[in-house]
């Protein structure tokens, strides 16, 4: 591996170095950090799924563990406030309340389900842990959810953290709204699948299949489709918890060292470009672990195509998952290696948008000409069932 990080040196500017030997020294300290699990307390038997009629709620949040199932499944658009405290104390014997401490500087190497929230803090989710954002509760919130799923409260803190932590935060659940009453509201994890009338087989085949490096060689799949304004696409990224990255190396060691100085997790890691419409992506975004962001994470690029449809703009996404290293055939360099099942990548998507509730319609088409098996720029192969996610977004 230290071979590995050598190379990548050689190939970027004097100024990355800085950047580079921060995350080396990371990941001689993150090798023992494991990816966040579901480690939900389960609710003692005679508690059983919570009532339909019942207005308020109050249950306990462990301190040594990561989430708690609250056995209440919401409805889209229910209405919450939520109160909290009490007091944890950590293995080292620091003691905070639902509004938890500052961070430190070794936070940041460690993975947060609210990777920029306090220390320790109250933290709530709705849905799987998988896809599902976290979010800041503190001592008091009012949460509407976005859409249909089940509500699990935790402590902002890796698994690691937990050990050693006791204490408990005493939280009361007042039901404001009960929200949609309907099959739609229903609906876990976003709207339910559809046709999508607005975009046309000829439309569709008119997409490029494939995205090109600066050589033309062919490259990553278009795999989604999102119908939107720009405003529109960026907030339902950053909604969903993806990170717009930097633009350049040099970039990415002046926010980097920032983020570090401000004790925030440093995720916006530059990619590579590639081409579309003659031009490199208009934006790129990304979904990884702190610790894992140099060589582990969910990333796509974004296009705005010349096409519209319903008089707004038809975005073009080619998504894929970095999951290691390997050599690059162009130029028997070091590249990120791809997880060759491009369609969970799709889907990881699909799912991290549609549960912002800020995606109206969703469904899948297949073109003319699906790709199912190819390579990347780079040579790594990847396998698809050639269909291509298509998104609307609420306007």
């Amino acid at each position: 591996m230290n071979r590995i990080y050598a190379v990548v040196l050689d190939r970027i500017s004097p100024v990355a170095i800085v950047l580079v030997i921060f995350v080396l020294l990371s990941t001689g300290v993150t090798q023992t950090v494991h990816q966040p699990t579901a480690n939900s307390t389960k609710a003692p038997a005679d508690e059983g799924n919570v009532s339909a009629h019942q207005e308020s709620y109050t249950l306990e949040v462990d301190g040594s563990k990561q989430w708690r199932d609250t056995y209440i499944d919401l409805r889209r658009g229910a209405k919450l406030h939520i109160t909290a405290e009490g007091t944890i104390t950590s293995a080292k014997g620091i003691q905070f309340g639902p509004e938890g401490i500052p961070r430190s500087l070794t936070d940041l190497i460690r993975g947060y389900p609210v990777p920029n929230g306090a220390h320790g803090e109250l933290i709530g989710r709705l849905g799987p842990e998988e896809v599902a954002g976290g979010f800041d509760v503190g001592a008091s919130v009012t949460y509407t959810a976005p859409v249909a799923g089940r509500l699990y409260l935790g402590i902002n803190q890796s698994l690691r953290d937990a050990v050693g932590t006791t204490g408990i935060f005493q939280v009361k659940i007042d039901v404001l709204d009960r929200g949609l009453n309907t099959a739609e509201g229903a609906i876990a994890g976003g709207p339910a699948e559809t046709t999508m009338p607005a975009i046309t087989q000829h439309l569709l085949d008119l997409i490029p299949r494939r995205v090109m490096d600066q050589n033309h060689n062919r490259g990553d799949m278009v795999n989604i489709l999102i119908v939107g304004l720009e405003a529109e696409v960026v907030k339902a990224f950053t909604t969903a918890q993806w990170v717009e990255v930097d633009k350049s190396v040099d970039s990415a060691v002046l926010n980097g060292l920032l983020d570090t100085l401000e004790k925030k997790d440093y995720l916006t890691m530059p990619m590579s470009a590639l081409y579309l419409f003659n031009r490199p992506q208009d934006y790129g975004f990304a979904h990884a672990e702190p610790v894992k962001v140099f060589m582990a994470r969910n990333h796509l690029r974004v296009w705005k195509s010349p096409h519209m449809v319903d008089g707004r703009p038809l975005w073009c996404v080619a998504a894929t998952h970095d999951v290691g290293f390997e050599r690059d055939e162009r130029n028997n360099g070091v590249t990120h290696r791809i997880d060759p099942a491009i369609d969970d990548e799709r889907e990881y998507v699909n799912q991290t948008l549609s549960a912002t509730g800020l995606v109206m319609a969703r469904g899948h088409m297949t073109p003319t000409r699906p790709v199912t098996r190819a390579k990347t720029a780079t040579g790594g192969e990847f396998h698809s069932d050639g269909r291509i996610l298509v998104l609307e977004l609420v306007h």
